[in-house]
């Protein structure tokens, strides 16, 4: 069974290899499919090419077919080739002759992507609201640790005193930065590409800012050719958002790592949050930690991976495009595990307080007190000579006192304004108006 049968069987070898892994990678798209045909039929009865007594048995058939897709008793059946097909055909089994007509104006290019929108705008709100869950502890625990000191590192070498306040904060503004690109990335993809059909417009008169204003997209993709363009690149830049995100979580990870190693000693967890060794009694490893950062280096392959199927493709669709899902969908399940799996175990972290008491991070303290003579008088060069011939000759007695007050600085870590800012860039996703003209389509 294929929309565009015309009468002959294709090789059973070719259409395996050609449907590949689209059955599987659709059932995501499902309910989106359903949301899209819903707006379309509405546009179509808008325009004239539905009879306004059309629309009502239509409707009702998608938004069951919708009901049996959240409840999990959708199937694309073999033989059929994508879950557009499949609506299709359960639209026609069902209404006869009027379910044939809803494909008018539009082709499986622009209705695929209009689905994929849908559902990388679906995903990018869950994967915002993950982040969220671990910002929100990640600040939590940078107020609970905030007059814990702990030494900085440059190189790897001792230099200068910091703090978990300073450590898990930190972690809290670079997910703010993050946001940025993820919301780059929703302007992107909340554009309406549907009316485009298979990249050249149609001669049927659509009324593409109607589809636009259903599926609550903030703006069309106006050019039609660029709207087929789109695929790809929206991918891509989806992409960019989650590799982003992917780094901060990887390099907390690697952080965790080392800090609970011995060598280091400086924060533990639970028991039952670790592993042991089949050999060695003594074990604590951290393997959440190091599988979470194996998984989020994997994620931040994803541009270069979508960059390489794509860069040598012209204007127009090719079935190359098909991949894309492969590589994309899965991501967006192991980015929200990993951030999930972050905010568990961030929550549990116990952090050593007495680090500082080891004479190995006495030279940590040399900035601080060759500030305190800066300060006293002694010019900045002066002070940096003498302290250093104190340490070379074995007389400096540093005083672990840290007095910093500089906006972001271990006495003044500003957490309340990296929250306000964190808030700012949320309040910029538009789901709002997404509800709105979601809840309208679902309407009975």
């Amino acid at each position: 069974m294929k929309l565009w049968d015309k009468g002959f069987s294709v090789d059973t070898e070719i259409e395996k290899y050609t449907v590949g892994k689209d059955r599987e990678m659709d059932l995501f798209l499902a309910p989106f499919d359903v949301l899209g045909t819903l707006a379309h039929i509405t546009m179509l009865t808008e325009v004239g090419l539905l009879q306004r007594e059309e629309l009502p048995p239509l409707k009702a058939a998608l938004l069951s077919i919708y009901k049996d897709i959240k409840e999990g008793r959708f199937i694309i059946e073999e033989g059929v080739e994508d879950v557009h097909s499949q609506v299709e055909f359960l639209l026609t089994a069902r209404l006869g002759n009027l379910g044939k007509k809803v494909h008018s104006g539009r082709s499986r290019n622009d209705q695929v992507l209009v689905d994929v929108k849908l559902y990388l705008r679906h995903e990018i709100r869950e994967v915002l609201q993950a982040v969220r869950d671990w910002f929100n502890v990640l600040q939590s625990q940078s107020e609970k640790y905030k007059e814990v000191l702990m030494p900085g590192y440059t190189h790897l070498q001792v230099a200068m005193p910091s703090s978990f306040g300073l450590w898990f904060g930190a972690y809290a503004e670079s997910l703010s930065d993050d946001l940025h690109q993820l919301h780059a990335a929703w302007e992107i993809v909340n554009q309406n590409p549907l009316g485009s059909a298979a990249g050249y417009g149609s001669s049927f008169p659509l009324d593409r800012d109607l589809t636009t204003r259903l599926l609550g997209f903030k703006d069309l993709s106006y050019n039609v050719v660029y709207a087929q363009m789109g695929r790809g690149k929206t991918e891509k830049s989806v992409a960019f958002a989650l590799a982003s995100i992917a780094s901060t979580i990887s390099r907390f990870a690697m952080d965790a790592c080392l800090y609970m190693s011995q060598n280091f000693g400086f924060i533990t967890l639970p028991n039952e949050l670790t592993t042991g060794s089949s050999i060695m009694p003594h074990k604590k490893n951290p393997d959440v930690f190091e599988l979470t950062r194996a998984k989020c280096n994997r994620i931040q392959a994803l541009p270069n991976e979508i960059s390489l199927l794509i860069n040598n493709l012209p204007s127009g669709y090719f079935r190359d495009l098909q991949l894309l899902k492969e590589i994309l969908f899965p991501a967006f399940a192991s980015l929200k595990d990993c951030l999930s799996m972050m905010t568990f175990l961030a929550a549990q972290i116990r952090v050593r307080e007495d680090i500082l008491e080891d004479e190995k991070y006495r030279f940590m303290f040399s900035v601080d007190v060759l500030n305190q003579r800066v300060l006293a008088g002694t010019p900045f060069r002066d002070a940096y000579r003498q302290v250093g011939e104190e340490i070379l000759s074995g007389q400096f007695a540093p005083e672990k006192k840290v007095v910093h007050t500089h906006q972001g600085s271990i006495g003044n870590l500003c957490n309340d304004r990296i929250a306000k800012k964190f808030e700012q860039v949320c309040a910029e996703f538009s789901f709002e108006q997404v509800d709105s003209a979601i809840a309208g389509l679902l309407a009975p």
